[in-house]
Order: structure tokens, then sequence, then C-alpha cells
């Protein structure tokens, strides 16, 4: 068989003739975890009616996938690097589509989150495969472009998810959201066995496992600590998280530091490009997650889009990534990487500061600018980061670096959506409480109308149903004096179903505008915090560092790997 003919890429003497091919497996691959998460955002309110979802349940059937996912990516990306790289990928898919078959077949809250955390451990062996294959695979002069289609790849997940769940929910349920990754990791299973090579790390020592599990502990918690903390009060279980996370990150980078081979160096943070490419990483997607977040809710909830009408407006957003992928393809190698990555985060800036201009009377149209800007922004910056990342590594070490990529990737991620997420609820109640204030509407459904903009929504039409009844009421009722009070009844809960309507649209909005603007501060702040980190001139593929040393040490190692 050609499966078992294949040379390990290390062995080599030339470039794998198929890199092409496999490439495109493993943008497969990441396409999938991406819409895992995209695709949600279209499918959460049918969910949460079918299961009666609370608050709280809604936000653990999305974060119940990160916290393994984010936890576990850097321990396993170690073992496929000393294992099988491609070993981790397969093995990945499979218990990624077990995960989603899981979730398909899944009746309650309980078993959806349940679901959902089995993918992400599938996530966490397929993300950092996919990056250290692509650099074992592509010869240093090709990986930039490589990288750069995988960045795109990225992109486009960002957008399909909304518009294949859209699609599927028009004629399906929910459920059938899942089933968009079981086809598609069947194929990428049988692709990669066949057109990826075998990699794995030239050395044979012992992985790290007490830093692994540290990690695992520190950055499980962290992330914990930001899903549990704006949500759900800084009680005791948030406090616990926070407490948990700062003295596992001290236990972690002491024994790292200690370590004769650390499972990650964290001496390669002292390195200007290395860290500036990594809080550059961890902003953008703060504020793409917190974005993506709460502009799906505004398209759906205010102008009344349904999913597959969402999905499709997002899409400009995907071939914006596109296009700044080809531009900072160009660009870089000419201009360096400071001003690509500090011109995207400048558009990032300008994307955010956009959406401050939101208000009741936006259309679709007002969206337009700020998704082309914000994803000709990703583009720009996340190849050149990616790939600086990815080149502070040595082979023996590239799944290890797809993990630390992916980490911060994931760690903003997880704060936009927390941060902003938990800035835009409680705007959204503020201003609700604004805009009702001296209103006839009763107590207990303002109170519920504040929880979130669907809930309003959902108020609103509750009162219009029963405008509607006593309509009906009025035209059957025989006595005239009875029919003229169930009409003015009528009257007065349709006024109020249209005051609720037009203050939930007017609030969520007001929302939007102020949450906006504060993540872009925040991006604003860390758009100069990362132009000063980063070099002015290039530092070549790894820093001449303390952080490079050893690294640079171990790609000296010879690559005697066996097949994966």
């Amino acid at each position: 068989m050609r499966l078992v003919m294949t040379e390990p890429a290390e062995r080599m003497d030339r470039p794998y003739a198929r890199r092409w091919w496999a490439l495109l497996v493993l943008c497969l691959s990441l396409l999938i975890i991406v819409m895992a998460n995209t695709a949600l955002t279209v499918a959460a309110p049918d969910m949460t009616k079918d299961l009666g979802l609370s608050s709280a349940d809604l936000q653990w059937v999305i974060d119940g996938y990160t916290v393994p996912y984010a936890a576990l990516m850097l321990l396993l990306g170690a073992i496929g690097d000393k294992y099988s790289r491609r070993g981790a990928l397969v093995l990945g898919l499979v218990v990624f589509g077990g995960g989603a078959v899981f979730g398909y077949l899944a009746d309650s809250a309980t078993t959806v989150i349940a679901a959902r955390a089995v993918m992400g451990v599938g996530a966490a062996l397929i993300m950092p495969a996919t990056l250290s294959l692509l650099a074992a695979t592509f010869p240093r002069a090709e990986r930039a472009k490589a990288i750069t289609l995988w960045t795109a790849t990225a992109g486009l997940a960002i957008a399909a998810g909304p518009v294949v769940a859209g699609a599927l929910l028009r004629d399906h349920g929910w459920s059938s959201t899942f089933l968009i990754n079981v086809p598609i990791a069947a194929v990428a299973i049988v692709a990669a066995l066949v057109l990826v090579p075998p990699s794995k790390a030239g050395h044979h020592d012992r992985i790290d496992y007490v830093g692994g599990l540290l990690s695992v502990v520190w950055t499980g918690a962290l992330v914990y600590m930001i899903i549990e903390g704006p949500h759900f009060g800084w009680g005791a279980k948030a406090v616990g998280a926070a407490v948990a996370a700062g003295v596992g990150l001290v236990a972690f980078v002491l024994w790292e530091l200690r370590h004769p081979r650390p499972i990650l160096d964290v001496r390669r943070f002292t390195g200007r490009r290395f860290a500036g490419s990594n809080l550059a990483v961890a902003l953008f997607f703060l504020a793409v997650f917190g974005a993506f977040y709460y502009l799906t809710q505004h398209l759906q909830f205010v102008l009344g889009y349904d999913a597959l009408e969402t999905g499709v407006r997002m899409l400009p957003l995907a071939g914006a990534v596109f296009v700044g992928s080809a531009l900072t393809g160009w660009l870089t190698p000419r201009v360096g990487m400071k001003w690509t990555v500090g011109a995207g985060m400048v558009g990032g800036t300008a994307a955010l500061a956009l959406l401050t201009r939101v208000d009741a009377a936006s259309t679709y149209g007002d969206f337009v600018a700020p998704l082309i800007i914000l994803g000709l922004a990703i583009g720009l910056a996340l190849s050149p980061c990616t790939d600086a990342i990815m080149g502070a590594f040595p082979e023996s070490e590239l799944g290890v670096g797809g993990a630390v990529n992916d980490t911060s990737l994931e760690l903003g991620g997880s704060l936009g959506i927390a941060i902003l997420g938990s800035l835009l609820a409680t705007s959204y109640s503020d201003h609700l409480s604004d805009a009702t204030a001296g209103s006839k509407l009763p107590a207990s459904a303002l109170d519920t109308a504040q929880d979130s903009v669907g809930a309003g929504y959902a108020v609103a039409q509750g009162i219009g149903e029963k405008a509607q009844q006593a309509a009906a009421q009025a035209q059957q009722a025989g006595d005239p004096q009875q029919a003229a009070q169930l009409k003015q009844q009528a009257g007065e809960l349709a006024a109020g179903a249209r005051q609720m309507a037009d203050a939930v649209g007017s609030a969520f909005s007001d929302a939007v505008a102020h949450t906006s603007l504060v993540g872009a501060v925040i991006l604003g702040i860390g758009t100069v915090l990362v132009a000063v980190l980063l070099p002015r001139h290039e530092a070549g593929a790894t820093e001449p560092e303390a952080a490079g040393k050893a690294g640079e040490k171990a790609e000296k190692e010879p690559a005697d790997s066996a097949a994966g």
C-alpha cells in the first residue's frame, strides 16, 4: 500500500511531492474545528427552545467545548511530536466525529454539554497537529504561503458555519448541525492516511508530563474562570478557579525553568517577536470572537434574519480574510511583519470603532464595511504572527509550537466572549431598564426581558399573542360593553408589545455600540503594545535570543523518526 511506503517527512531529501494536497487535508481538518463553534451560534435559539435551556445551560453548551480544547492542547501537541503527528490528527478526527454523533443523539442540556466536551478533546488533538504537520511537510521557503492558506481557511469557517447550519435548520432540527462535522471528518481521516506524510520528532526523550499536567491545570482553570466569573458571578467556583489558575501558572513556570527538557521553554516569551506575535493573536481573537458573538445576535434578533440569511450576511468577512491573506503574502516579505501586523490591528480597531455607530435605525448596510475591514485585518495580521510563532520552534517541537499558537487563539476567543459578552448583557439590561422606565408593562415581564435580547423579543411576542386573543374575544362577545372593554384591552396590549419590541431593539443596538467601543479601546491599546514588542527588523525564522537557543540545539539533532 502507498500508505506504508510513504516516507516520513523528516527523512525526505526533497520537498514532499503531494504537500499541497496534504495542506488541503489539514485545512479541511481546521475547517470543522472552527465551524463547530460558529455553526452553534445560529443553532442556539432552536436548541434553547427545544431543550428548555437556561442562560447558564446555553453558556456551557458553547463553552463546554472550549475548556478541554484550550487545556489539553499543549500536552497533546507534545505527545503528537513524540509519537506521531499524523496519528494525533487521525485520532483527533475520530474523537471529534464521535463527539458530533453523540451531540446529534443528545436530548438534554447535560448530554449536549458532554458531547461538546468530547469534541473539544478531539479539537485539542487536531489543532496543533495541523500546524505541526504543515511546518514539517513544507520547506521554509513555502511555509509562509501555506500558513497564509491555513489562516484563510479559519476565516472561511467563521462564515461557512452559520451558512451551512442555517441551510440545515430550514428543514431539520438543531441536532442536524452536529452532523455537519461527521462526513468531513470521515473524508479527512481517509485523506490524511493517504496524502499526509508521517511525521514525529527526531529525539526520543521522555515527555515532561509534570509540566504538561500543570499546563492543563492552569489553562483549564483560567478558561473556566473566564467563563464562570463574568457570566455567573464571582462566587466560590470562579474565585477557586482563579486561585488554581494563578498557583498552577506559577508552578508551571518554575517547573519549566528548572526542567532539562521542558514541555515548553518559557524563556521563549522573552523574545520580542515571539511574545508580540502571541499577544497579537490573543487580542485579535478577543475582538473577532466577541464581535461575532453579538453581531450574529443583532442580525437574527434585531434585524430579523433567519439562520441561513444571517450566515450569508457574514460572508463578506470570509471573503475579506482571503483578500487580506493574499495581501500579507505579498507585503510581509517586502515591508516586514511589524508593519503588516500593525496595519491589521489598526484595521481591526477601526472596524470595532465603526460599530459604535450602530443604533435602532441601523440596517445590514451599516455592518458591511466593519465586516470587510475586520476580515482584511484578520488576513493581514494573523498569518505573519502564526509563521513567527512556528518559526521560533525547532523541528522536534512543532506540535508544541502549534499548541502555543492555538492556545493564544483560544484564550483570546474565550476572553472575547466572556468580557465582551458579559459587558453586552449588562449594557443591554441597563438600556432596556431605561427605555421601559415609567411604562405600564408588568414587572415580571420586564425582569424576564432583561435576561437577553432573545428573551426580550419572546416577551414582546407573548404580549402580542395576548392582544390577539383579546381582539378575538371582543369579536365573539355578545355584550357591547364587554366587547368595548376587550377591544380597549387588546389595543393596550398591542401597544405594549410594540413598545417592548422597540425597547428591546433599541437597547440591544445601544449595547452593541457600547460593547464595540470597549472592544476598540482594548484592541487599540493592544496595538500599541504589539507595535512596541515586535522588532523593526526581522530576526529570521528563530530568534537568536535566549529563548531560541534551546531550540537551535534541538534542531541539530538527527531526525531519525519512523513512520507514525
